[in-house]
């Protein structure tokens, strides 16, 4: 059973049963040695203040150094510690807010009001499910939330409060609140598997094109069985849990300023196998750093500028026509524009402009198809070809609607597939690092160019499997054992 340490600037805060738990001073847990040497332990943080490099601060901090759980976690501290910060991830919370408090006797006539969140719990029984929410995203033992109403109801400030300033019907709370999180979470913790490791799928259900499919989910999870690994699938909710995993794999549309971002920093932080890993992320879904990169290392791309306000009207005069213009964030043929004329590349550069510094400006060059080619750990596992949807420009087209038609595919095997694509997509994926990517390339003739490295790249039934079917998601799990065998041979010579 998880040992569990309540830290408190002084112990007299504590006016509550604490059941197993141990009590303990700030102070203590600073400076006793004792503490170095515990293992499967769970900080309680309840000290005073959790501003930046505060008491509260380090003991967070020195409780992750430790390999223990804080609660909260310094990555905590800080997103409340600004709104900017905590408003992105409150942003599915804000919708969940609008549609309970507009929906028949549930309507709020005030403009504002407050919710207390301990521990997961709150007061209001409606609000379950909202509290439950908040703490997966914040995970911080006291929580006073007010939502204000402005358009429409969102989350107006997130706070920590002090254990030791409760009025009497908030300790009453607080004494039920931690008494239900101590039997629900720490005293009946999630069954240990006898699985090697437990690694995570993030998915996203509603994503109408996501990297993997349900029958691909399904495969990753039986390779997971037949490797003697436990492979769950997750959502953005279950952020809270993340740090039960050994490994996450995210299989969502990654972006920055995105909850898979985060997902993927919170992963690295707690030591998991994280691919794609957030260094991967910053520099695939930038197109902008992309083709600087490609470009000072003479990997062959086509002829690309980047293009500003400052310099559009010149490149839309000097740059030979039809171009393809990209914002820098783009994913699954989404915005990248075929600009025929100049005066097309002026209209078309503008509008991406308004909510974009910087875009690309690169030859157009019509193939009936892409390759793609997937690497890992350095290596090629699988290469397809991607056609043109039909009459289009490109692979995936969309309507005025936003309906998606695709054109067709063909997997080969890796050593069917001509020498010189392998190499440049080899040279390519090697500059982002040593995770899961997936280059896109033109070839005509002996020509071959980079377009751009994917760091999730799809992986479908029927699709990219169409030559190693099964074994396909057996070699990316097996990776994912690869890279934790490594890192616990690591720390047992360290240790």
């Amino acid at each position: 059973m998880t040992n569990q340490v309540i830290v408190l600037d002084k112990l007299s805060d504590w006016n509550f049963e604490a059941g197993t738990a141990e009590l303990v001073t700030a102070d203590d847990y600073l400076s006793e040695a004792r503490f170095l040497k515990q293992r499967d332990v769970q900080i309680i943080n309840l000290c005073r203040s959790y501003r930046y490099l505060s008491t509260g601060y380090y003991c967070s901090l020195l409780a992750e150094a430790r390999r223990h759980r804080p609660l909260p976690t310094v990555k905590t501290m800080l997103d409340l510690s600004s709104k900017a910060m905590y408003s992105l991830d409150a942003e599915d919370l804000d919708d969940m807010l609008h549609r309970k408090l507009h929906r028949g006797r549930k309507q709020v006539e005030a403009q504002s009001f407050t919710l207390d969140v301990f521990f997961g719990y709150c007061q209001i029984s409606d609000f379950d499910d909202i509290a439950r929410q908040i703490f997966e995203l914040f995970s911080a033992p006291l929580l006073r939330v007010e939502f204000q109403k402005q358009e429409r109801w969102r989350v107006n400030t997130i706070r920590s409060l002090n254990v030791n300033k409760l009025d009497e019907a908030q300790q009453a709370f607080f004494q039920d609140a931690f008494r239900r999180y101590q039997t629900k979470r720490w005293r009946s913790p999630r069954a240990k598997s006898v699985s090697r490791y437990d690694i995570a799928i993030l998915i996203n259900p509603q994503d109408p094109l996501p990297p993997s499919d349900t029958k691909a989910l399904n495969q990753f999870i039986k390779a997971g069985k037949d490797l003697n690994v436990d492979v769950e699938v997750i959502e953005k909710k279950d952020f809270g849990r993340l740090a039960e995993y050994d490994a996450l794999f995210i299989r969502d549309t990654t972006r920055i300023n995105h909850y898979t971002y985060r997902f993927a920093k919170k992963a690295e932080s707690e030591g998991m196998v994280v691919i794609d890993d957030p260094g991967s992320i910053l520099r695939c879904t930038n197109k902008v750093y992309l083709a600087e990169l490609l470009s000072s290392r003479r990997v062959p791309t086509l002829p690309t500028r980047i293009l500003n306000s400052g310099n559009l009207k010149r490149a839309s005069r000097d740059m030979s026509v039809p171009l393809v213009l990209k914002v820098p964030d783009g994913s699954f043929s989404r915005g990248v524009h075929k600009a025929e004329t100049p005066a097309e590349v002026l209209e078309k550069g503008k509008r991406l402009l308004k909510d974009s510094d910087l875009i690309l400006a690169q030859e157009f060059f019509f193939t009936e198809f892409d390759w793609r080619i997937g690497i890992l750990n350095r290596k090629p596992i699988y290469a397809c070809q991607y056609f043109m949807s039909k009459q289009h420009w490109q692979i995936v087209n969309y309507d005025e609607k936003g309906k998606a038609t695709e054109g067709g595919f063909k997997a080969w095997r890796v050593e069917d597939v001509p020498p010189k694509v392998i190499e440049v997509a080899l040279s390519a994926a090697n500059l982002i690092g040593d995770g899961l990517y997936g280059v896109d390339l033109k070839q005509r003739g002996d020509q071959v160019y980079v377009i751009e490295v994917n760091d999730n790249p799809n992986l479908d039934s029927g699709v990219e499997d169409g030559v190693l079917g099964a074994e396909l998601y057996r070699t990316v799990i097996g990776d994912f054992v690869r890279r934790l065998d490594q890192r616990h041979s690591r720390d047992a010579v360290g240790s």
